[in-house]
């Protein structure tokens, strides 16, 4: 084994803070929780680069029987709807680190199908996607579960489309880029979840 070989890179605890974009709290607690793998050398944390890529792949297609966060309690469904897929891709790594169970999809049509089949506790939605637009896809998804909390991201805010969406009864508007502590603040909140 050389000490070259990609799958020997180690990262610090501080580089994971980076890497993954999260406090140390949400690292000591996934540490705890086994969710990814961690190596103690001394009074230090490290972590091997490709045990973390793993592992995120893996909250990205993770299946439902996996769903159980280590309490015993079913995660939260949270559905992603935005046609940017770095965007989507950031906010299902974000949520999947908080624990949230995260599907998503590029547009509204398949975002309306996903919520007439499948229950979910929260949805993201961008109010800019061709077709259906955010404000017509959230007026569609409250007459199917009008108790479903909305959180809106846009990078294209004004004043106009925040009142409508607040009017329509959205839980949260983000605007972009996004940060990782303001989303899961929003989901958070959306779901009445204190922070700890």
């Amino acid at each position: 084994m050389t000490a070259n070989h990609p799958d020997d890179v180690f990262l610090t605890t501080e580089e994971v803070l980076e890497y993954l974009q999260v406090n140390l709290r949400t690292v000591y607690r996934l540490i705890k929780a086994g969710k990814i793998p961690a190596v103690r050398v001394g009074r230090q944390w490290r972590f091997r680069k490709v045990d973390l890529d793993a592992w995120l792949d893996g909250q990205r297609t993770a299946p439902t029987s996996d769903a159980v966060s280590v309490s015993g309690d079913c995660r939260q469904r949270v559905l992603v709807v935005d046609d940017e897929e770095g965007i989507r891709d950031l906010l299902a790594r974000t949520l999947a680190l908080a624990e949230y169970e995260v599907d998503t999809t590029a547009d509204g049509l398949s975002a309306l199908e996903s919520i007439r089949n499948d229950g979910y506790s929260l949805m993201f939605a961008d109010l800019r996607m061709p077709g259906m637009d955010g404000l017509t896809l959230i007026r569609e998804v409250k007459q199917i579960n009008p108790h479903l909390p909305i959180i809106i991201i846009t990078g294209y805010s004004s004043e106009s489309s925040a009142i409508e969406a607040v009017n329509l009864g959205v839980s949260g508007y983000l605007t972009k880029p996004v940060g990782i502590p303001q989303v899961l603040a929003a989901a958070a909140k959306a779901l009445g979840v204190t922070a700890a």
